[in-house]
């Protein structure tokens, strides 16, 4: 059956499920209980035939979902066991933590050892990346905090898994940083050393002579390489995972946390939606950026991030597009490609709201040194993954760890990532399109009212802009 036949069937089918439960729910109409609960999973087997015909990780990863929250309500007990599931999913993330981090940040730092040639612009770069990444981080603070779309998750039925904070003083946190055994670090999940190590070392590399430094980089390359492709794997059984943690969750506690992850996306969305109109647009207007222009620049290369949830699959259009904005191609070729490793505003924004939103559906009241860590942390761990979709909950999993947190609110959130990965995505790429004309205007080379060259040049100078951004 052809995919334009199945959705207005799938339509049928959810209206008259939830019409059944809403009649069997309020005793309108005399029904046994079997009738809307039969109702209900000839829906949900509908729509995984038609994730089978689709064929996509995302459309899966909701419908299990779904599928495992009906399963939690309708059989508690055995959603319960379900827990499993979730475990060996999480157990396959944490093993991807350590090597991914240690080879994107020496792949980011090491990589760029021309850094010197570039001189100033380099500099100038990476002080607004850092900037700019900082005011999306406390934006996302600011909204989790005020919104509390975790708080009240696990008062219902999850007291026997409380954990309390680490308390640390202020000389345990500063050692903590800092590893004594690489070793121990990567084998006691301790992301935060590992970054440190894994900067030092790309220093290190970045100061060897280039013979030496070639065949570290080229591993540190390779080594990211396969990470990515691993954890591409394990995200096959990310629908698996999905739905036997919302089995287990909806069966403990019933609805309740499905509630609050509808309010962490409006959060989310509320979020980016201030710091474009609070930080990105002010920057636009003071760097004398024709704002209507840069619009109808991007409008494209961010609408491709929105729909492939993946900033990679942008980068080609967004070159082209700031090239033909005015900014010039030595510029593009190198900011671009650095910020998608060190300018992530949207991943930095959502990665600090949903790692205070797991604090709160835990029950544990962070204090805001204890806050402004974790964000530190993140803010270091998520560069150089923009690339990789779903790369965000890895970081996200480290981190929650290293603080003592469960690791069970990040599959709730999990169940709506599909939605918030589209918008923090296109945030990456508007935010990394306007540091390329940002830098430009700061360097004096932005042209004001350029027109660009025809397509047939652009076309012959598309390889060198590849060179560059490789």
């Amino acid at each position: 059956m052809k995919l334009s036949r199945l959705t207005p069937l799938l339509l049928v089918l959810f209206v008259v499920a939830l019409l059944l439960t809403v009649l069997s729910a309020y005793n309108m109409v005399a029904l046994s209980a079997k009738v809307p609960l039969a109702a209900r999973w000839l829906f949900l087997a509908a729509l995984a035939f038609y994730a089978a015909k689709r064929r996509s990780l995302t459309f899966w990863i909701v419908v299990s979902m779904f599928i495992g929250a009906e399963f939690g309500h309708d059989f508690p007990a055995l959603g319960q066991n379900m827990k499993v599931l979730s475990d060996v999913f999480l157990r396959l993330v944490k093993t991807i933590i350590a090597p991914l981090v240690f080879a994107t940040l020496v792949v980011g730092i090491a990589g760029h050892a021309d850094l010197k040639q570039v001189g100033k612009m380099g500099v100038k770069a990476l002080v607004y990346f850092e900037v700019v990444t900082t005011f999306a981080l406390f934006i996302g603070l600011a909204a989790i905090n005020l919104s509390k779309a975790g708080v009240g998750v696990s008062r219902v039925g999850m007291d026997d898994e409380k954990l309390e904070p680490v308390k640390q003083s202020a000389a345990d946190i500063i050692l903590h940083i800092f590893p004594e055994n690489i070793a121990k670090s990567v084998a006691e999940g301790q992301v935060l050393q590992v970054v440190v190590f894994a900067i030092i070392f790309a220093i290190g590399l970045a100061m060897v002579h280039g013979r030496h430094r070639r065949p570290m980089l080229e591993f540190a390359e390779s080594l990211s390489e396969v990470m990515f492709k691993f954890t591409n794997v394990v995200m096959f059984f990310a629908p698996i995972g999905v739905g036997g943690a919302m089995a287990y969750t909806v069966g403990k506690m019933g609805f309740a946390p499905l509630q609050n992850a509808f309010y962490l996306l409006l959060t989310l969305y509320a979020a980016l939606i201030a710091f474009i109109l609070l930080v990105l647009l002010p920057i636009a207007l003071l760097a004398r950026i024709p704002v209507k222009r840069f619009v109808q620049a991007i409008a494209e290369p961010v609408s491709i991030a929105f729909a492939t949830t993946s900033s990679e699959a942008a980068l080609p259009r967004a070159m082209e597009a700031m090239e033909g904005l005015g900014v010039p191609r030595r510029i593009v070729a190198f900011v671009m490609p650095t910020g998608y490793s060190f300018n992530l505003d949207g991943t930095t924004l959502y990665l600090s709201l949903a790692a205070i939103f797991v604090a709160q559906a835990a029950g544990i009241d962070l204090t805001w040194g204890q806050q402004l860590v974790m964000v530190f942390t993140l803010m270091l761990t998520s560069k150089g993954v923009a690339g990789v979709p779903r790369a965000s909950l890895v970081i996200l999993l480290a981190t929650v760890a290293s603080f003592n947190l469960p690791a069970w609110p990040v599959f709730i959130i999990l169940g709506i990532d599909a939605l918030m990965d589209m918008a923090r995505t296109a945030v990456n790429v508007t935010g990394n399109c306007l540091a390329t004309a940002v830098i430009a205007r700061w360097e004096g080379e932005f042209v004001d009212n350029y027109v660009a060259p025809p397509l047939t040049e652009l076309a012959e100078n598309d390889s060198t802009v590849a060179q560059h951004a490789h």
